[in-house]
This record gives structure tokens, C-alpha cells and sequence, in this order.
């Protein structure tokens, strides 16, 4: 690392739990700080399909134990981490990083105990959206006082950083650390031929559950001319497998599920495609296909795909509408060198501005501004 990457302390870090998408930006955040970072995780709940990372290569983890109360996916959840304590003070941290969700409530503890040792606290988080609903003002309050107990937060996207900013932080104290889960690109946007081959390929990604609405997308490729009815590939596995395959025998016969995919075994599907579909929630490959010079068609989210998929490089379509996805696909396969075009782009935004690389950054300079 460049002298200018590098933060000089030793930095402790708090997550509720530790997903394995994650454990390359910790590990490369590590080696950026020279006194070094601990991470304090624990367990998700079974019910949120969560994969948790165990070990670490270069940041030391602590697990902590977490009492939930109630369902994540609740407006009334709660979390402590039991050991945050003797963690914090067994590590000593120059700066301390928190989840920015006020719900962690044992957060408030290791806050209270940096501001007694003169050290400062960030947040780091989605951002702040409006509250609703029954005790919709108390829930206020408390994110509120939480926000404020910190000395800067981090977001994930420009609008989760708009969203700290109108609740009346200090612009000069949020930050944003684009969310990344990709790594710079190391090799060349790949070749793709200028025509289809055949049909074209279009290529989803990811954990095979209801939210994601595989079910738009084989509906709107049945829906296509026949001559662009394409070649549909559905990766991954999980709770709605089952269900997705059964649909696809009624709707469009011709999708495969090859199952899931990880790592090396993920690159010759990329390759092999044309467009990248997501069109439910979520989906961390969306990142993944870009680099491999994809346009991309996603489901409007939390305002982190506001920054990555934009006009240039793919469509984002309002969740849930089967006619928009339906007329986004067919825009996008009727067009070819636009399609192309906009692969390149994909692949130059994970190349210059939204890697695991720039995250780490952006987490650095946020970090020595303090």
C-alpha cells in the first residue's frame, strides 16, 4: 500500500454478524491499517439465510454472542452483543467503527467508553429513511440521539449520505464508501462478438429465494418475440429452488439451473453471457457481472444501485412490475451495439470508481480525516 492509503492507528471494527461477501474488503481494510483491525461479529438468526464468515487471513475477529429479540426483517428488532466490552478494551482501539442502526443497542456502551478514552466513534450505514407507522416519533428519537453520539458516519451511496446529511449531520462528517464486493478488475474487458451467437444469453445470480423474483424474469422472457427469446440461466440454490424450476416448467421450459456456483466456477457463465437480469431484491452479483463487461437490468433497491447501474451501463426497474422488467428485456436484446457499449461501461465503473480497492479507500480517508 501507498503511504496515502494507509491509516496509522489500530482500528476496531463492530458488526452484528460477519458474511462471507465481506471478509475480502475486512482483510484488505487490515492490511491499510498499520496498527491493524479487530473485528467484533456475531451469529445471524437461522431464518435469515445469512453465510457467516469464521476466520479472517489478515483482521483478528472476536465473536460475540447476540441476543436477538425479535426478527431482523421487523421494525422492532433488537440486538446486544454480549463481550463488547472486554473486547474494546482488550484491543485498546485508536477508532472505534459502528453499525450506524441505533436497534444494536449494546453499541451505545462501547461509544459511551471511547468518548471517556478522548477517541473518536464512525458509524457506518445504509443510510436514514423516513420512519412510519406506530411509534414512528419514538423511533425517531432514538436514531437521532444515536447519529449524534458519533463523531462522522459512512455510507454506503451518495443517497444514503443526503439522507444523514437532511437529518442535520455535518456534510464535512459523512462519508461515502461506495458498497463494493468486487475487486479491481485484473484482467481486460472481455471479448464478446459483435452479433448473437444463436439465441442470446441472459445470466441471474444468486441465493433462489422468493424476494428475488426469478418469476418476473422467466415471464418476460416467455413474453419476448420468438426470434429473441434467449438462452436463461438461473445460478444458485436455496429455499425457492424447487418452486422457481416449477414455474420455469410452466412458463419458459428452456431455463437451467445448474445449481450453485461459487468463485472460478462462476467465470465461464459470465462469459458466456450477454445481459445480467436481476429483478427482486438484493444481489451482490450484480457487481461480479459488470466486471465481466455486462449490462445489467436490476430492481430499484436501497440507493446503493443508484451509484453502480445507471443509463449508461443498464436499466433499474420498480420492483414487482412485470411490465416494466418485460419492456426493459426487450429494449435491451432489439439493440445489440447499445448492448455491447454498455457492457464496456459496466466494466470501466468497476474498474475506476466502485472496487473493493476504492471502498477501502474511501473507509482510509475517512479514518485520517479524524
Amino acid at each position: 500500500m501507498q503511504p496515502s492509503t494507509l491509516y496509522p492507528g489500530r482500528l476496531a471494527l463492530q458488526q452484528r454478524v460477519l458474511p462471507t461477501y465481506r471478509a475480502p474488503f475486512f482483510d484488505l481494510l487490515a492490511q491499510s491499517c498499520a496498527g491493524g483491525l479487530s473485528l467484533f461479529a456475531g451469529q445471524p438468526l437461522n431464518v435469515e439465510g445469512i453465510a457467516a464468515a469464521e476466520n479472517l487471513m489478515h483482521a483478528e475477529t472476536t465473536p460475540a454472542r447476540n441476543r436477538h429479540f425479535s426478527d431482523p426483517s421487523t421494525k422492532f428488532y433488537l440486538c446486544w452483543q454480549d463481550g463488547v466490552m472486554n473486547w474494546l478494551e482488550r484491543v485498546n482501539p485508536d477508532v472505534l467503527i459502528v453499525e450506524a442502526n441505533p436497534r444494536y443497542w449494546s453499541n451505545r456502551l462501547a461509544i459511551r467508553w471511547m468518548k471517556k478514552q478522548g477517541r473518536p466513534v464512525l458509524g457506518w450505514g445504509l443510510g436514514a429513511p423516513p420512519l412510519s407507522g406506530i411509534f414512528a416519533s419514538v423511533r425517531r428519537r432514538n436514531r437521532m440521539s444515536y447519529l449524534k453520539s458519533l463523531d462522522g458516519i459512512i455510507a454506503y451511496s451518495q443517497k444514503g449520505a443526503l439522507e444523514y446529511q437532511s437529518l442535520g449531520l455535518p456534510a464535512e462528517r459523512v462519508f461515502v464508501a461506495y458498497n463494493s464486493v468486487v475487486a479491481r478488475p485484473a484482467l481486460t474487458l472481455p471479448a464478446r462478438p459483435a452479433e448473437f451467437q444463436g439465441q442470446p444469453t441472459i445470466l441471474f445470480v444468486g441465493r433462489l429465494q422468493a424476494r428475488k423474483r426469478v418469476d418476473i424474469l422467466l415471464k418476460a422472457c416467455a413474453a419476448l418475440p420468438k426470434n429473441l427469446q434467449p438462452r436463461l440461466i438461473v445460478v444458485g440454490d436455496g429455499p425457492a429452488r424447487s418452486e422457481f424450476e416449477s414455474q420455469a416448467a410452466a412458463i419458459y421450459p428452456a431455463a437451467e439451473f445448474p445449481g450453485a456456483k461459487h468463485g472460478p466456477e462462476l467465470e465461464p457463465y459470465f462469459l458466456a453471457a450477454d445481459l445480467f437480469a436481476l429483478p427482486g431484491t438484493g444481489g451482490l452479483a450484480v457487481q461480479q457481472a459488470m466486471s465481466y463487461g455486462l449490462a445489467v437490468i436490476v430492481a430499484k433497491g436501497d440507493g446503493t444501485q443508484d451509484d453502480l447501474v445507471r443509463p449508461a451501463n443498464g436499466w433499474q426497474v420498480s420492483p414487482s412490475d412485470q411490465n416494466a422488467f418485460n419492456a426493459v428485456l426487450l429494449e435491451a436484446l432489439s439493440d445489440m451495439n447499445r448492448l455491447r457499449t454498455m457492457g464496456s461501461e459496466s466494466y470501466r465503473i468497476t474498474r475506476e470508481e466502485i472496487n473493493l480497492e476504492q471502498m477501502v479507500y474511501s473507509f482510509v480517508k475517512a479514518l485520517n480525516s479524524l
